[in-house]
């Protein structure tokens, strides 16, 4: 569910996303922080395309980046559990292309005492609704390390097929990994949203 409150930078309408357990909102200033947190917890960082350490003065950059693409090419937003409204992680996309309608996405959850509760994949459901529907894209894909088998299932959860394999693309440590892509499509969406009414 998508509410909206105030405007994107560029006149869109901020939206607040809503799953069953979680609900998402826009990254804030004050976020700050508790990103560098996450992003220089080596358990976390594993999992993640971006690489540890991150500074506090490298985040605020980022930040501010992100802040010119927020509404446009990219979607960032920080998990909050409904609650208690606790952020928990942080949910987006990026390299949004609207001609095409495809979009990347990235999904983190920070506190690693809630990993494998499911809070992943409800954010997950909640922004493909958004992307589907609001964002009216075509098709949103991602990549995931051959060794984070617990996010692929998720993903597969969530109607992500497979799509292809860049063989050893990343390296590790001390090892180099394959990288998986998984996209799901609108039709594909639509489908799985129709099973799961009839059952």
């Amino acid at each position: 569910m998508v509410d909206t409150l105030e405007p994107w930078a560029h006149g869109r309408p901020e939206p607040l996303i809503h799953g069953e357990r979680v609900w998402l909102r826009p990254s804030e200033r004050t976020d700050i922080p508790t990103f560098v947190r996450w992003f220089n917890d080596a358990g976390t960082t594993r999992y993640l395309m971006a690489r540890a350490p991150m500074s506090l003065a490298g985040e605020e950059k980022w930040f501010d980046r992100m802040l010119d693409r927020q509404g446009k090419d990219a979607y960032h937003f920080v998990i909050c559990q409904l609650d208690d409204d606790r952020p928990i992680g942080s949910i987006g996309f990026h390299d949004t292309d609207h001609v095409d309608g495809n979009a990347a996405v990235g999904v983190m959850i920070g506190e690693p005492e809630l990993w494998g509760q499911g809070l992943g994949s409800d954010a997950m459901e909640a922004l493909l609704d958004f992307g589907f529907g609001e964002l009216r894209l075509e098709r949103i894909w991602l990549e995931v390390y051959d060794f984070n088998a617990r996010a692929r299932r998720s993903y597969e959860k969530c109607g992500f097929v497979h799509e292809g394999t860049l063989r050893r693309a990343i390296y590790r440590r001390g090892e180099y990994h394959d990288v998986h892509v998984m996209a799901i499509l609108r039709d594909d969406r639509a489908r799985s949203k129709t099973t799961a009414i009839r059952s």
